[in-house]
């Protein structure tokens, strides 16, 4: 069974939702602009947020499922990021990291894989 929705439920619900995402993200701007000082702890768990987001967004992009080990390990993503992951824990430089990784991605994909 197949349910249509009209053009005033679809807004609705856009609007519901960027209401929704603008009061959260007001809701932290507006306590941290009260509050002088971050608590210790606080800051300590903010630290590895970035870390966290990155591997959301990178590492189901490198994990597949192939039908065998070989085809998952040979994987031109998987290699071109651990080949990344390196660069990134030698240099620490984001720009070096991205250029690298896209590099090594695009000559196994065009000229070896």
């Amino acid at each position: 069974m197949t349910t249509e929705y009209g053009p005033v439920a679809i807004w609705t619900a856009l609007v519901a939702i960027g209401v929704a995402t603008f009061a959260i993200r007001l809701s932290f701007i507006f306590l941290f602009g009260r509050i002088d000082d971050v608590p210790p702890k606080l800051e300590l768990a903010l630290r590895f947020v970035p870390p966290a987001v990155l591997a959301a967004l990178v590492v189901p992009s490198l994990v597949t499922i192939r039908p065998s080990i070989a085809a998952t390990v040979l994987d031109e993503r998987l290699i071109a990021g651990v080949i990344a992951g390196a660069v990134a824990w030698r240099t620490e430089n984001v720009f070096a990291t991205i250029g690298v990784g896209m590099g090594v991605l695009w000559i196994l994909r065009f000229l070896v894989f």
